[in-house]
């Protein structure tokens, strides 16, 4: 795992997630108008709440959409937690020489939820990925 390096603005969301919410964030990610949380393993029942209510007064206080992750030591089910509730059929790790990548295989028709608006999924995912996990890079292929 690389060094995480946060900004003020993130270290004041999730000081206020932690508080609004009782769940433990190991990360933070702002992308345009969207944020994600990595919460700690176990902790994803207290985040959202019940009927989501705790993800509701999170996103009211920040005024921006809420990502809500749960971490894993293991990549593929970091990654399959990072899409839920959309199904990954196969998560493959290449290592190369160049580094590391991640190719995700998922339905033609989930491939838009895995992407999300302008991109900001999957760089979120990137990012993560990067953080946690030392990957450079992550391809999406669309099977039938």
């Amino acid at each position: 795992m690389g060094k995480i390096r946060l900004n003020t603005d993130e270290i004041k969301y999730i000081t206020l997630f932690e508080s609004l919410t009782g769940a433990t964030i190991k990360d933070c990610i702002q992308e345009d108008e969207s944020i994600g949380f990595l919460v700690k393993k176990g902790d994803m029942g207290l985040a959202i709440g019940k009927n989501g209510a705790n993800i509701e007064r999170v996103k009211k206080a920040i005024g921006k959409a809420v990502w809500v992750m749960e971490f894993s030591e293991d990549v593929g089910d970091f990654m399959k937690n990072l899409f839920h509730p959309t199904r990954l059929r196969q998560v493959r790790l290449n290592e190369s020489e160049a580094g590391k990548q991640l190719v995700l295989e998922v339905s033609r028709k989930d491939c838009k939820r895995v992407i999300g608006q302008n991109g900001s999924r999957i760089k979120m995912a990137r990012r993560l990925a990067e953080r946690h996990f030392a990957v450079g890079d992550i391809k999406v292929k669309s099977i039938y």
